[in-house]
């Protein structure tokens, strides 16, 4: 099972963890941390909690251990994930 979907709930304590983990999906912000467009079905940059945005068919399983260890390195638990 491959990841289809990422999100940020809130929270985010802009650590910087997520992004050092995995750089080509997560982007930190001055306040919050936003998934990348550039791996998003509809593009958009945001926590994608509201969208739910899928991510591109060739995004699933390529950051699929990059978005793993970011969820699990965030101090506060924010990161989340679907598989399907």
């Amino acid at each position: 099972m491959a990841i289809t979907k990422v999100w940020i709930e809130e929270g985010c304590i802009v650590c910087n963890a997520c992004d050092a983990e995995c750089p080509d999906v997560f982007l930190v912000t001055d306040t919050t941390c936003v998934i990348k467009g550039d791996v998003r079905e509809d593009g958009l940059e945001t926590e994608n909690r509201d969208e739910m945005s899928s991510l591109k068919g060739e995004f699933q399983d390529s950051m699929e251990a990059g978005i793993e260890a970011a969820a699990a390195g965030c101090p506060v638990e924010v990161i989340k994930f679907e598989k399907a």
